[in-house]
């Protein structure tokens, strides 16, 4: 069993708080991705998993064994870099066979596991080639050999893709993780870039200023994000948030426009502390029409169109706020239209204010 459990990790880097009070699973064999913006901590959870560096509170562990004081080389894990660290002067052969001569292993065994992961790898035409005869996805194939040719519990990989070109990262990542399926090695993975997370992980652990602020399947984090920072992070473009109050008419006054709740609707706000909400929508349930069409329709201006080939992005604004909408490739219009944009009941979430949780 290699699962891989945190209680309560804090780690502190002088009056900075770089993890607080972390407690996470990774179930044997599960692919986690730890996801956030630059400074969340994710790295650091993932240096304290692999002993690079030490809690200051909190307990880590790897299968059943607690790993808190253990050197990184007696945790049983391979770490997997953005630089991929290959040593420039020693052949692939050798870059694979390091670590396993290194643990004294016999030069048959060596030869046979080295063949093994080349072959899984499709990398056996590389064996004599050095590291700067290689391209950028060849290189990461390698990075990945030689933390598998140790057959470790526990794959940590700190943005392994993030060096390569777009095309590239994208047939890397379908690669990585049905490597990593066919393999069955517990994998914890740091990314910055939420289409990798999601793509990628069987779950996701969402981090900011140091804090977890969601850990699910990414379906669950897209589709019931347990906050305004996850539903603002989370999705591309990222979810439209409006601070409202609510009414004694059952509607949300945003200052700019108002929007009626139904009665299921108004049940689920009054959950919250206050009157004061949030409520989100995301550009892909924004319609956009060119007349109104219901009474609660709300009047935009066009004031940019992002074109992306398959769909346009439209930035509208209401008032002071602006608004981003997804609409078919083949709408036409010019900076400064009227239009008018519908939000559907079932489509809308609701967040409390003061505490920025999704209520439900």
């Amino acid at each position: 069993m290699a699962r891989v459990l945190l209680k309560d990790v804090t780690k502190r880097f002088g009056n900075v708080i770089a993890v607080n009070k972390l407690s996470l699973e990774a179930s044997d064999k599960e692919f986690i991705v730890l996801l956030g913006p630059s400074g969340c901590g994710k790295t650091t959870v993932l240096r304290c998993i692999a002993g690079l560096e030490t809690p200051d509170t909190g307990e880590i562990y790897i299968g059943d064994r607690l790993v808190n004081k253990l050197d990184p080389k007696e945790r049983d894990i391979a770490m997997v870099f953005q630089s991929y660290a290959l040593y420039p002067h020693m052949t692939v052969f050798k870059n694979l066979a390091f670590p396993l001569e290194n643990a004294k292993v016999p030069k048959a065994e060596i030869e046979r596991k080295v063949q093994d992961v080349a072959k899984l790898l499709k990398i056996e035409a590389l064996l004599q080639r050095k590291p700067k005869q290689l391209s950028g996805g060849q290189r990461q194939r390698v990075a990945l050999g030689r933390a598998m040719v140790r057959e470790p519990k526990v794959f940590l990989m700190d943005e392994p893709l993030s060096n390569l070109d777009a095309k590239l990262r994208v047939y890397m990542r379908a690669e990585l993780k049905k490597l990593q399926k066919e393999v069955g090695i517990t994998t914890i993975y740091v990314t910055h870039d939420q289409v990798e997370a999601m793509t990628m992980g069987d779950k996701i652990a969402i981090l900011n200023e140091g804090f977890l602020q969601q850990f699910d399947p990414p379906d669950t984090v897209y589709s019931h994000p347990s906050n305004i920072f996850v539903a603002g992070f989370i999705g591309s473009p990222p979810t439209n948030l409006f601070d409202c109050t609510l009414t004694g008419e059952n509607t949300l006054d945003a200052g700019e426009f108002k929007y009626s709740l139904t009665e299921e609707r108004v049940k689920v706000a009054n959950k919250g502390t206050s009157d004061r909400l949030v409520m989100g929508v995301r550009p892909q349930d924004v319609i956009v029409s060119r007349e109104k069409k219901k009474k609660e329709s709300i009047k935009a201006r066009l004031y940019v169109i992002e074109p992306l080939g398959d769909q346009k992005i439209l930035d509208l604004r209401i008032g002071e706020y602006l608004l981003k909408a997804v609409v078919d490739p083949s709408f036409q219009g010019e900076m400064g239209d009227e239009l008018w944009i519908l939000f559907f009941a079932d489509k809308i979430y609701l967040f409390d204010k003061q505490t920025g949780a999704l209520l439900s």
